[in-house]
């Protein structure tokens, strides 16, 4: 029994280190491929603007999240170092994180390269607030900007008064920069505010939100030009001879801008913690650990990516894990459990743009997982890796197992002490020899005695007379 445990010790222990070796192997393999996306961007952005002067047309036409923020501080960046005459950055977006959108505006501002938003389609909630950062707005026919209240993650307005504050004081900030009348950004903003709006001729009533037309945001100052394509844009600004770098993201990037999305990331965490749990308590290496680790891994992949997580971080991860698995097999009362769980968390929390929003969504994947363990662990417990460490056959009477002869018919039989009983000793009952005890008396050798009890192998014996004055 005791090789057979061994045996399935050294099976687990194995497969935890497939388990690290795999998140080990691949998530380098995905970084250094990130890296040469990278690098084979940045050296064609080198190559094409030797001569200087360089339009960069760079498109975000996405919600704006942390992975656009993350592609555009790369796009600017780039043009910095090339010194850049200007940045045509195609905006076409419903919104998105407020966060974000401050980062991507802080990046405007404090960049070499002055920037010239073109709006194709829409501009709206975070997008009007990238957009007032830059010093020119070129809207296309059809087009709006605007309607930037702050909602929830289900669209719903929120009305704390010191969010909308907050908000709306940042939308008049970024219209104050270049000249623009802040009243429009509150009236874009404060869902509560009654402001009049002469230049368009109406005015924004309380419970309504202001929104502007290409027409109406050059009437209001908001816009510069009305343009039908980058093309125009870029006559009506006069760069026509200028060298086009066009900056897209690349492969990685826009699978990084989708895995560090809320919903994604949490559904990353779910898979790859109840995937690792079930590996580690049912046997066999198969599904359940691949998929687990490979949530991981594109969890911390895109998070790199994304310029989020560095080499700290998944070496956390990697020596939680460790941790974790160490707990199943060395007793140290929950110590290495629980710095395992810490490094862990402080992986996953280091990797993340925002540390709080990391610990919610890891706090509803712990959650999730736990139910989902439970339930596959209640199936399947017949199985678990706790069974194998625990001897459930039984070898009763029942089934023919008998450990030893019952002696219970003996009592009341008699025979002779064949050795003096101090009290141990043995007799001779009908030709057996037996070893047996007394009560405690002495009995000296060749004296009757009677069997008065039997206990399994434990026999009881007293001398004959002193049974029979009883």
């Amino acid at each position: 029994m005791y090789v057979r445990n061994l045996k399935i010790v050294r099976h687990s222990v194995l497969r935890c280190a497939v388990l690290m070796l795999l998140a080990v192997v691949l998530l380098p393999w995905f970084a250094g491929t990130s890296a040469q996306a990278a690098a084979g961007a940045e050296e064609q952005s080198k190559a094409a603007s030797t001569a200087g002067g360089a339009l960069y047309i760079v498109e975000a036409k996405q919600t704006v999240e942390a992975g656009l923020e993350s592609f555009l501080e790369r796009a600017y960046k780039e043009a910095d170092e090339a010194h850049a005459e200007r940045v045509l950055l195609v905006l076409n977006t419903f919104g998105g994180r407020v966060d974000s959108a401050e980062g991507i505006g802080e990046l405007i501002r404090s960049s070499n390269v002055p920037t010239t938003v073109f709006v194709e389609g829409k501009a709206v909630s975070a997008g009007t607030y990238i957009a007032l950062n830059a010093e020119q707005i070129v809207m296309q026919p059809g087009s709006t900007i605007g309607a930037a209240a702050v909602v929830d993650g289900s669209g719903s307005l929120i009305d704390n008064p010191k969010t909308i504050s907050f908000w709306t004081g940042e939308m008049m900030e970024a219209a104050r920069l270049h000249g623009r009348n802040p009243d429009y950004a509150a009236a874009m903003t404060d869902v509560n505010a009654s402001i009049e709006l002469k230049e368009i001729g109406r005015n924004k009533a309380s419970g309504d939100i202001l929104t502007l037309t290409a027409s109406e945001a050059v009437e209001a100052g908001y816009a510069e030009h009305v343009a039908n394509s980058v093309g125009e844009t870029i006559q009506w600004l006069g760069l026509e001879g200028r060298t086009q770098i066009e900056i897209e993201p690349s492969w990685t990037e826009d699978l990084a801008a989708w895995l560090t999305s809320p919903v994604i990331v949490t559904l990353l965490l779910i898979l790859g913690i109840a995937g690792i749990a079930i590996e580690m308590l049912l046997p066999g290496f198969g599904i359940p650990g691949i998929v687990g680790i490979v949530s991981f891994v594109l969890f911390f992949f895109g998070h790199y990516v994304a310029g989020f997580a560095g080499q700290e971080s998944v070496l956390l991860f990697i020596l939680g894990l460790a941790l974790l698995a160490s707990e199943l097999f060395i007793p140290s009362f929950g110590i290495l459990g629980t710095l395992g769980a810490i490094a862990l968390v402080s992986g996953v929390v280091t990797a993340s743009h925002d540390a709080l929003t990391a610990l919610y969504a890891l706090l509803i994947a712990f959650v999730v997982a736990a139910v989902i363990v439970y339930v596959l662990a209640k199936k399947y417990s017949h199985r678990g890796i706790w069974n194998k460490f625990i001897l459930r056959d039984k070898l009763s009477t029942e089934q023919g197992y008998v450990s030893n002869p019952s002696r219970e018919m003996m009592i009341g039989r008699t025979g002779i002490a064949l050795t003096p009983l101090r009290p141990a000793g043995a007799v001779d009952i009908d030709g057996e020899k037996l070893d047996v005890v007394t009560d405690g008396r002495f009995i000296a050798a060749g004296v009757p005695v009677v069997i008065v009890a039997a206990e399994g192998a434990r026999i009881v014996v007293k001398e004959v007379h002193t049974t029979t004055k009883e």
